[in-house]
């Protein structure tokens, strides 16, 4: 009996990895990703390269014509990927004891 390509079934699925996937940051993590909004051209490659998808780009922000990258630091983790992908280096890893109370 040959089988044609009707009976062969493959069933894939994708992974996509949602908001916060690893829970929220905590205390622990030791640098926080600052953009630079005036040198930031919107690319979102950070975005793409974040592993905790916790970079987006708001287009309601009137700051920019394409809106405004906005960091969730409750699910940051501060791996520093963002950073290291930016094409154009407006992302800079600050230690989290440089910010007082108020800034955190």
């Amino acid at each position: 009996m040959t089988k044609s390509n009707d009976d062969f079934k493959v069933e894939t699925w994708n992974s996509k990895p949602t908001k916060g996937a690893a829970g929220k940051t905590g205390l622990w993590r030791t640098f926080r990703p600052i953009i630079d909004d005036e040198a930031c051209t919107r690319c979102e490659i950070c975005a793409l390269y974040c592993p905790e998808p916790c970079i987006t780009l708001d287009p309601d922000d009137l700051s920019h014509e394409k809106g405004k990258m906005v960091i969730e630091y409750e699910y940051c983790k501060g791996c520093g990927i963002c950073a290291n992908e930016c094409p154009k280096h407006c992302i800079e890893m600050v230690k989290e004891t440089e910010f007082t109370e108020e800034e955190k």
